[in-house]
């Protein structure tokens, strides 16, 4: 009798939603599970163990949302033939509601989302999270790629690295050996690569050679005109882009407009690798 591996997990998206006021967090998952706790056992010792958080955190835990309220949320009983306790207010109940129904309809959204990158090709929910990572960072370099190592050649003092950006297009950058090791580099890791568009130059005779590794051919997408300088985008055959800041006079001599053939080169050391890894 021979047993099948078990089909391998994937990512879901869970969303997790909190009350912030201009004094800081009010309401949270665990401070919302502190309060039903408090609600099932009538005790913030107990409560604090069944979260679990210590004794003290769980009382100023207590204070903290009292304090940020509008109304108290707990309440504490002294005596009694229950011998006292704590407690729920009304308003505290009613809190705790409106989070968890506010929290069912948040996660049923994500889970719509998730259905819907299903049905686009995204097979896995970590593939969407890798986006929105990428999508996250904000650098000053114009110019962003993201990709999986394609070639990778050492030398005595440095490494050349290259991207495939599309079936016509590679990007290659030379970084010293220390950065390289510091960075991981293996081929088929996927690693950022940053240009500044003022280190990208326009061409558009074909037959020009210059010492630039990077020959980046497209159509230009978009042209940005300034009083001296202009912002060229160019679309590559994959639809990425490229951006080059040039001088107005360039453009006028190389004759560049939108939808004409053009050339983004720029230097391999112009290029600088990032791992979020």
């Amino acid at each position: 009798m021979t047993s099948s591996a078990p089909p391998p997990s994937r990512s879901k998206l869970v969303g997790k939603i909190a009350l912030e006021t201009q004094l800081g967090a009010l309401l949270g998952d665990t401070r919302i599970r502190l309060l039903e706790a408090i609600a099932t056992h009538g005790s913030i010792s107990q409560a604090a163990k069944a979260v679990p958080l210590s004794y003290k955190a769980a009382w100023d835990a207590v204070d903290a949302m009292n304090n940020m309220a509008d109304f108290p949320l707990v309440e504490r009983t002294v005596g009694g033939r229950q011998g006292g306790g704590t407690q729920l207010t009304d308003y505290g109940r009613q809190m705790v509601a409106l989070y968890r129904a506010m929290e069912k309809e948040y996660q049923e959204a994500l889970d719509r989302v998730s259905e819907r990158l299903g049905q686009i090709g995204v097979s896995d929910v970590g593939q969407f999270r890798s986006l929105m990572r990428r999508m996250a960072m904000r650098t000053s370099a114009r110019n962003q790629f993201f990709g999986a190592i394609w070639a990778l050649r050492a030398g005595e003092v440095d490494y050349e690295v290259s991207l495939r950006l599309d079936d016509q297009n590679l990007l290659t950058a030379i970084i010293t050996r220390d950065s390289a090791e510091n960075l991981g580099l293996a081929m088929g890791r996927e690693i950022y690569a940053l240009v500044k568009s003022s280190a990208v130059m326009l061409l558009t005779d074909e037959s020009l050679r210059t010492s630039a590794t990077n020959r980046l051919w497209g159509e230009v997408d978009a042209i940005h005109p300034g009083p001296v300088n202009a912002e060229v985008t160019l679309r590559l055959p994959g639809g990425r882009t490229v951006t080059s800041v040039v001088t107005q006079s360039s453009i006028e001599r190389l004759g560049l407009a939108v939808g004409k053939r053009a050339c983004a080169t720029f230097k391999a050391s112009d290029v600088i690798l990032a791992s979020f890894d």
